[in-house]
């Protein structure tokens, strides 16, 4: 039987077919998608008729080791993250030489590759590829910085490598990157500010980290593996909005660049199970008070908690996050809510010139949610697109909207579509 995209108040103007894409960003006549999954990197597609989207470039990468599934541009600059491809499952490997040692132990012999697997939780086929990587390592992670005035023919400026599995999301201006990367002697992503005034020399300026993330330092992490650690940060004004995964928000003061200071935290892990993945303050009060936007991500749900959601916080005083509401969709609005693939919420427009914020989520498309008041934030329009050939559900991933209120949303999987809000 035939699967059809679901829409409320939003139309379909025009779709690609094209690799899954991470994250979409709209400067001028012009969308740019960092890919999920190499050999493809960023493609840049000329929207500037938007019935008739048309890709004039797209960056392959070499081999399959790194992702690029980031982007971010301004003027004639593009950088691009290069982080290592399917890293959790890779990072694996570097377990396996303590854990052969405390098998062989336990069971008074070598371990097979079948007690190996049970133990890391993968196929009994994947060790040898969990070997092989150890053995390589990973040495690419970090940004590029690229010339994009030909935007059919990008051209590389500078890789800068960072250290680990290398740069996950990230923000910039014309005069800084606020990038979120592991570093060599921390545990876990921590914020690098870079000046890229001269990209073909970056400079690192400053950093900061969560109490615990440097080791080498000499701290002590109080929680385990990775679980803390940097999604990402947003400049608004003087200040860094950081969403710090299964730590909750902070908020930095960055009027001096070199030296960011801490000056508003909120965390609610626990109860709440989901990894904060982005906050931002609208750009105009409302009432007279300041109103700030954070989203979960949809990871590993656990059937019986809450799927990740879309919080709204008074910020008025930055030092006393107050929470206000929380927006959810009910599995009853999508067709594809208990099929494959994850289900809750993932990112919005990193833009809040509104009230109306456009957030993604997942197999539960894009949502358009009118936050004008603040404690009753009430949904207006909604797209879920149909599951691509091959795929059980839709996996939408990110949403950009443009300066003529046109919305731009990616598929996880497959797909770039192009849509208008009709409310």
């Amino acid at each position: 039987m035939a699967q059809h995209a679901v829409a409320h108040n939003v139309k379909r103007i025009a779709h690609l077919d094209m690799p899954g894409g991470g994250q979409v960003i709209v400067d001028g006549d012009y969308a740019f998608v960092g890919h999920m999954a190499p050999p493809h990197g960023t493609s840049i597609i000329d929207v500037s008729d938007p019935k008739n989207p048309r890709v004039v470039s797209t960056i392959e990468l070499d081999g399959d080791e790194s992702h690029s599934h980031k982007v971010r541009v301004n003027g004639d600059v593009m950088i691009t993250n290069v982080e290592r491809n399917k890293r959790h499952f890779r990072r694996k490997g570097d377990r396996l030489p303590a854990l052969r040692k405390s098998l062989a132990a336990e069971l008074g012999r070598l371990p097979s590759d079948a007690d190996l697997a049970s133990a890391l939780d993968v196929a009994e086929d994947q060790i040898a590829e969990l070997d092989a990587a150890r053995e390589r390592g990973y040495h690419d992670g970090g940004f590029r910085l690229w010339d994009i005035a030909d935007k059919t023919s990008p051209k590389l400026i500078h890789h800068e490598r960072t250290h680990g599995f290398g740069v996950h999301r990230f923000d910039a201006d014309a005069t800084h990157a606020y990038i979120s990367t592991e570093m060599e002697g921390y545990v876990g992503n921590i914020l690098v500010i870079y000046d890229i005034r001269d990209p073909g020399k970056p400079a690192e300026v400053s950093r900061w980290w969560l109490p615990g993330q440097h080791l080498a330092g000499g701290e002590t992490p109080t929680w385990k593996g990775y679980s803390n650690r940097l999604h990402h940060a947003m400049k608004v004004g003087d200040e860094l909005w950081g969403a710090f995964w299964h730590a909750g928000f902070r908020v930095l003061d960055v009027s001096d660049m070199r030296n960011p200071k801490l000056i508003g935290e909120y965390d609610y892990h626990p109860p709440f199970m989901e990894p904060s993945h982005t906050i931002m303050p609208l750009e105009s009060p409302i009432g007279g008070r300041r109103i700030a936007i954070g989203v979960d991500e949809e990871h590993e749900h656990i059937p019986g908690q809450a799927h990740a959601c879309l919080w709204v916080f008074d910020v008025t005083d930055i030092g006393n996050f107050r929470p206000l509401s929380t927006f959810h969709v009910s599995e009853m609005d999508s067709p594809w809510s208990r099929a494959a693939g994850r289900f809750g919420a993932h990112q919005f427009r990193e833009k809040l010139d509104g009230t109306l914020v456009y957030v993604t989520w997942f197999s539960g498309g894009v949502r358009i949610v009118d936050v004008a008041n603040p404690r009753v934030p009430r949904e207006v329009g909604a797209f879920i697109p149909e599951p691509v050939e091959g795929e059980a559900s839709p996996q939408s991933n990110d949403v950009e909207v443009d300066e003529r209120g046109l919305i731009y949303l990616i598929d996880r999987n497959n797909g770039f579509d192009i849509l208008e809000y009709e409310g």
